[in-house]
């Protein structure tokens, strides 16, 4: 279980391609406090740490992960928005994340707000994702909240730090995004959709 508020950025150092799977090794600032068997959350996936070896961990990614997220699109040097999972007693800043991508998006508008930015991300409808406006939304691991939503499309105001503090920076027009709807929203669209 994740809040979407990201601890740090990690970098892609190598990939690593075996059979269906992909690993992944990533530099990250807490990397002396990871163990084997650990969860992160990577731009929203939850992954499991397999191996530590001088200042790298790496994850493993199967082929549903790859199919269902864009872990398929990403290089060496690539940058990924790292949160560790929520410890019982801390505070819930962000909304409950689970680290489950239900689907991707794409990017389709960004603007400059003069100090803060506006993204308009598109995506599938028809799987009971919804999103409503004040909603929650988690975009490559971001807990973010819904500004605007208009049938499969909404948007997101981003402030100066997450900007600065987040992979977002790195988005633009026509990229492809993780996306996990807020879980409540799911339970509910789903016992709409079965009256």
């Amino acid at each position: 279980m994740f809040t979407g508020i990201i601890e740090d950025i990690g970098k892609v150092i190598f990939l690593k391609k075996e059979f269906n799977n992909l690993h992944i090794g990533i530099k990250s600032t807490f990397y002396s406090e990871l163990k084997i068997d650990q969860s992160i959350s990577h731009n929203g996936i939850c992954l499991t740490v397999v191996h530590l070896k001088n200042s790298i961990y790496t994850v493993t990614a199967i082929k549903e992960t790859l199919d269902k997220t864009n872990l398929n699109t990403i290089a060496v040097g690539d940058l990924l928005n790292l949160e560790r999972a929520m410890k019982l007693g801390d505070r819930l800043d962000g909304h409950i994340v689970q680290g489950h991508i239900d689907q991707t998006g794409v990017c389709v508008a960004k603007k400059n707000e003069n100090g803060s930015w506006i993204y308009t991300f598109t995506y599938n409808s028809s799987p009971n994702n919804i999103t409503i406006e004040k909603g929650s939304i988690t975009i490559n691991g971001i807990s973010l909240t819904v500004l605007d939503s208009i049938n499969n499309t909404f948007s997101v105001a981003i402030i100066p730090y997450t900007y600065d503090n987040t992979s977002i920076n790195t988005i633009n027009i026509n990229d492809i995004v993780n996306l996990e709807f807020d879980v409540i929203g799911k339970y509910v669209a789903k016992l709409h959709a079965a009256k």
